[in-house]
């Protein structure tokens, strides 16, 4: 894989999308034109460049893995606000802009909060608008929630060119399967692992303890966490929990839940 990334001076002062068109192009198994554009509100921070740079790159790698070597990332601009201060290396820009850009880096959405997201409006199969990362997703390591940022890359660069979705669900965590057995909302179900409540304290005391099952559901109690074990022999899906470790793959017609309750 060949691998160039160049940072660009960003001139446009528009803040969001308005007419979108991206110019990302797949030439011989690999993605060029990306653009990813820092908002004009964020600070300056050299950190954030680097980090950018290294999320892609390491999402490079586990998009070429997990597409079975199809495709990668191979060319990538960053596009810096015209606030920060000019330095030898940045560019001009031709083409690219922030309302035309695939990824933005901005300030927390007030539903999402720091959790990277895609902006989705069509159905499965449409591209989605744009990614949206915010300064302290890119600045903050939080392996455990997201997992490694370059795999958190991957996983919403699916939903923007491929327009698919979560595999999980939050407000449908667990249903009822065709066997009439209770299970996690997720792909694939070879992942195994134990429903647990977490953390339930009463009289100065936290515990754990196994999930109860409600009569009128027929589901696990609302405060029910599925835990995945540790080992598994499952490799997907990246569209489930990309941040375990053994997830490198996504989930194919063979191994796709259809029962799971996810759009």
């Amino acid at each position: 894989m060949v691998f160039s990334l160049k940072v660009i001076l960003f001139l446009s002062l528009l803040l969001l999308p308005v007419l979108k068109s991206s110019q990302v192009t797949l030439n011989n198994n690999g993605y060029d034109g990306i653009v990813i554009a820092i908002n004009p509100s964020i600070p300056e921070d050299e950190k954030l460049i680097q980090n950018i740079k290294e999320m892609v790159t390491e999402a490079s790698a586990y998009l070429f893995h997990a597409t079975k070597g199809r495709v990668y990332f191979r060319n990538v601009s960053i596009l810096v606000p015209i606030t920060w201060k000019s330095k030898s290396e940045y560019l001009i820009p031709k083409q690219e802009s922030y309302d035309q850009a695939d990824v933005l880096v901005a300030d927390p959405h007030l539903k999402y909060g720091d959790d990277p997201y895609t902006l989705q409006y069509g159905q499965c199969g449409d591209k989605g608008q744009y990614i949206h990362f915010t300064p302290n997703f890119l600045l903050t390591n939080n392996l455990l929630t997201y997992g490694p940022r370059g795999r958190v890359f991957v996983h919403e660069w699916a939903h923007l060119r491929w327009g698919v979705f979560d595999e999980y669900n939050v407000d449908q965590p667990f249903y009822i399967s065709r066997r009439n057995t209770i299970e996690a909302t997720r792909c694939s179900t070879h992942i195994t692992g134990v429903n647990m409540v977490l953390n339930e304290c009463q009289g100065g005391s936290c515990i754990q303890r196994p999930c109860r099952r409600n009569p009128k559901t027929r589901l696990y109690e609302a405060k029910c966490t599925f835990i995945p074990n540790r080992s598994q022999t499952a490799k997907e899906s990246i569209m489930f929990m990309q941040n375990l470790d053994f997830v490198t793959e996504f989930c194919t017609e063979k191994t796709h839940n259809k029962e799971a309750p996810n759009l």
